[in-house]
């Protein structure tokens, strides 16, 4: 992919002009070898593929583009902190991946009578990465919230420069357990882009049964985090107790609970002989047979159904507007899911669960990964059903000036760009479907009372590691 040069005088009209034309933003870095004159990449994804539009900071300052497109005030931000980028236009730039001991350097201003603040983390009692919720409210409502990650920042995208294309993956692989078959097939396939490979069948299968199988225990692990959202012990009970067998097929399949070492750049280690395939497509039926039963509970389960209706409403044009993805955005009535588009990988005829009405809400994010599992048995079942070959790459057309790789996770669109240089990773950007989702996430809480933000919270289940990459 080559990458469109725009002049800065012109950069916010450019994407301006791409928003209009129906692309929605997908990320956004810095990049380049003068650190006065950086380039300033966007990505843009559209009807017709993914677009990267890039201008060069001039004296470290760009036009800011938050005005036109809410969904890139954090990638904005995290620049501004990381690499000293200005942008013009916005004020004031709050703090984001920095952490100034000042609560009003990084937290919105609420003012008024009754206004208080509650703050929460970065320690949780659970076993969970580091992260500060700020909650600005007027007795138990709250006004508005503001989210402080970066506590892990372990800067695995600068650590991935200068190694080869193959050990840079380990760097993806390790920005979140849980998300990391998508973000080493997202930046496989960059890779693959940028040296104009393309997988063959064999390869896709492999890859696409590695990510159902991560999604089928992340699904499990969310419905079982909603009923503990609201104290629903029984529910969180089965739940957890699905997802650890979901896990253990992995280990079974894969070699580890989470998946790791499962796929290489230009090819796959997941392979699978037909005896082995038919055992664990029977383990998956058997889950799925249990899970149904397991789920019909939870609908006869009053005191759970109670708590869901109308909580943490994240509307539709809200949604789109801050650039929300995934099974949150779906539950939402937003359409989009990579896997209707995923030429690289084999979901061919898949269809995206619709779900009616999209209410937005708790009920609906759970209903939406119920109905989302459904689909991924029906995958599963179909891809093992006969014998998995690690499969390879074959040289498809020339080389591209940046890799671009876009894979849907359990939580939404990731997007990996990679660019090369001599065999070498010259600038890795990892963007993960989380990352997307924290400021709906903040959206969505607003206006509800204080006791429903871990309901609220659990409803997106997102990766603090994926942002602390």
């Amino acid at each position: 992919m080559r990458i469109e040069r725009v002049a800065a005088a012109g950069w916010h009209d450019a994407i301006a002009g791409a928003l209009d034309g129906g692309a929605r933003f997908a990320g956004a870095w810095a990049g380049g070898d003068d650190a006065r004159t950086p380039d300033w990449h966007a990505v843009l994804a559209g009807p017709a593929g993914p677009r990267v539009l890039a201008c060069q900071a001039v004296d470290g300052a760009v036009d800011t583009i938050a005005d036109i497109c809410p969904a890139a005030d954090w990638d904005e931000r995290e620049a501004h902190d990381l690499q000293g980028l200005r942008f013009g236009g916005r004020a004031p730039m709050r703090a984001l991946a920095a952490h100034p001991a000042a609560p009003e350097a990084w937290t919105t201003p609420v003012s008024g009578g009754g206004v208080h603040q509650v703050a929460v983390g970065p320690v949780h009692a659970g076993v969970i990465e580091s992260g500060h919720f700020r909650l600005h409210v007027v007795g138990e409502r709250i006004l508005a919230l503001d989210t402080r990650l970066f506590y892990k920042h372990r800067g695995l995208e600068r650590a991935a420069e200068g190694q080869t294309a193959a050990a840079g993956l380990a760097h993806a692989q390790r920005a979140c357990a849980a998300c990391a078959v998508t973000n080493t097939v997202a930046y496989a396939q960059a890779v693959e882009h940028a040296t104009g490979m393309w997988p063959d069948r064999a390869l896709r299968v492999a890859r696409t049964l590695a990510l159902e199988l991560e999604r089928l225990y992340n699904h499990l692990h969310d419905i079982g985090a909603i009923c503990a959202g609201v104290g629903f012990a029984p529910g969180s009970m089965a739940f957890a107790a699905l997802k650890e067998r979901a896990q253990r097929v992995n280990a079974a399949v894969g070699g580890h609970r989470f998946l790791f070492g499962t796929v290489a750049v230009g090819g796959a280690a997941l392979a699978l002989d037909a005896a082995a395939a038919s055992v664990a497509r029977a383990h998956i039926r058997e889950l799925r047979e249990d899970s149904a039963a397991a789920w019909r509970e939870l609908g006869f389960a009053g005191s759970l159904q109670a708590r869901l209706d109308g909580i943490g409403v994240l509307a539709h044009d809200d949604a789109v507007r801050l650039g929300a993805v995934g099974p949150a955005a779906r539950a939402s009535g937003v359409r989009d899911d990579l896997r209707c588009d995923s030429p690289r990988l084999a979901y061919e005829g898949f269809a995206a669960v619709r779900p009616a009405p999209s209410a937005g809400d708790v009920q609906a994010r759970l209903r939406l990964r119920a109905a989302e599992l459904e689909t991924t048995y029906d995958i599963l079942d179909e891809l093992l059903a006969g014998p998995v070959q690690p499969g390879q790459v074959v040289v498809a057309r020339d080389g591209a000036e940046v890799g671009i790789g876009r894979v849907e996770s359990p939580r939404g669109a990731t997007t990996c760009a990679v660019t090369l240089r001599h065999g070498r990773v010259a600038r890795l950007h990892l963007r993960t479907g989380s990352y997307a989702n924290w400021p709906a996430l903040a959206h969505a809480a607003a206006a509800n009372l204080l006791g429903d933000f871990p309901l609220i919270n659990k409803s997106f289940e997102l990766c603090y590691a994926c942002v602390d990459r």
